[in-house]
């Protein structure tokens, strides 16, 4: 049994795997034809912070794979009144077959998986969000895999994150040391990446900038998120202040490569961590990367239970 609490967690040959299942799967769904490997499975979603395209996704994609969902939140459920999520962990698992988590720390989706008989993932954490990473990964790869496979297309780009060290930087991180790119770094003094969090094999795979143009030049890929996320709130004014000069925009773009493509894990503010121009513009495909959340968790949710499938026609 395997878990997914961070990109980390899954080897090169299981990812080759994945992007490759993920392709199969997103062309069945594009062709209307029908991919319901997880029939009478059941998906249980424990939401602490809420979330519109981790739902989404997870329980489309669920249904469309023959499966049933059930959604839990802390105000609807023991999660909420204070019952340990070790005994919460040892009574869901028993009656389901995966189990997604959005919450807080990492410690507590630790302490479930932990105790859970089923495989957990992490639908985001104060510290990692994989499963964003691997749809942005995947993203990359449709729109410029120059004939080679998703791997082959990945290595050696180069990655610019502009904006808060939070978790999509950490994933970002892992994902680098892992699949052999780069990223550039560009945060704000006091919102600076901890390398400690990814528990990164070498500092090889990334390099920081102060200035947020020169983290930009040469880039493949020019991504950022929300200045303040969610369960920061109090510190939304001081945020402002402190990212007024990392905000992607034309002239950022133009310091990456022609052809780069920029992302956003959504929702976004425009004018903020994005000006309008570069988040609607010919360069940004951010809605085939958040369709792409549903696709690729679909392959990794099927591998999760199932392990690999032959299936191909």
């Amino acid at each position: 049994m395997k878990h997914y609490l961070q990109f980390s967690d899954l080897s090169l040959e299981e990812y080759a795997y994945i992007f490759e299942r993920t392709v199969y799967i997103k062309h069945k769904f594009k062709t209307y034809q029908k991919h319901r490997t997880l029939v009478d499975r059941t998906l249980a979603m424990i939401f602490e912070k809420a979330s519109t395209r981790t739902r989404v996704s997870f329980e489309a994609g669920m249904y469309q794979m023959g499966g049933s969902v059930v959604n839990l939140t802390t105000g609807d459920s023991q999660l909420g009144r204070s019952e340990p999520i070790e005994d919460s962990a040892k009574v869901i698992s028993r009656m389901v077959d995966l189990v997604m988590i959005r919450t807080f720390g990492q410690d507590k989706l630790t302490a479930f998986a932990n105790n859970s008989r089923v495989p957990v993932i992490n639908g985001l954490t104060n510290e990692f969000h994989p499963c964003q990473i691997l749809a942005d990964l995947f993203t990359f790869f449709e729109h410029r895999n120059l004939g080679k496979s998703p791997l082959e297309s990945l290595k050696g780009i180069v990655v610019a994150w502009v904006g808060d060290g939070n978790n999509m930087a950490n994933s970002w991180l892992q994902a680098a040391d892992l699949l052999d790119f780069k990223v550039h770094v560009s945060t704000p003094s006091g919102y600076e990446i901890d390398p400690r969090i990814s528990g990164l094999k070498s500092a090889k795979s990334f390099k920081v900038f102060k200035d947020p143009h020169e983290a930009c030049k040469g880039a493949d890929l020019v991504t950022t998120d929300v200045w303040t996320s969610m369960g920061y709130e109090a510190e939304n004014a001081k945020r402002q202040e402190a990212f007024a000069d990392w905000c992607v925009d034309q002239d950022m773009m133009a310091l990456a490569k022609p052809k780069a493509l920029f992302m956003h894990c959504l929702p976004a503010h425009r004018g903020e961590e994005v000006s309008a121009e570069v988040i609607d513009g010919p360069q940004s495909v951010v809605w085939d990367e958040a369709e792409n959340r549903m696709h690729v968790q679909k392959a990794l949710m099927e591998y999760l239970i199932l392990g690999r499938q032959t299936d191909t026609a």
